[in-house]
């Protein structure tokens, strides 16, 4: 069981009504080189090389409703 001291936390943010939680054990906020490629050219991404169906354009093209 791991202990307490492992664990992320729920901490408040002052002046709000908002909590965050406190970074996971072994992670950092440092991003690793895919996240910033995938950020820097959104056209490179994995979902562009994936194989293309019929509607795949006219998906595209779609807008969804505005109420």
């Amino acid at each position: 069981m791991p202990s307490n001291d492992d664990r992320q936390r729920i901490t408040r943010v002052p002046g709000t009504r908002r909590a965050k939680l406190t970074p996971a054990p072994g992670t950092t906020a440092e991003p690793v080189p895919g996240d910033e490629r995938a950020r820097d050219a959104p056209g490179d991404s994995a979902a562009s090389t994936a194989p293309r169906g019929p509607n795949d354009d006219q998906l595209r093209r779609d807008v969804p409703p505005h109420y």
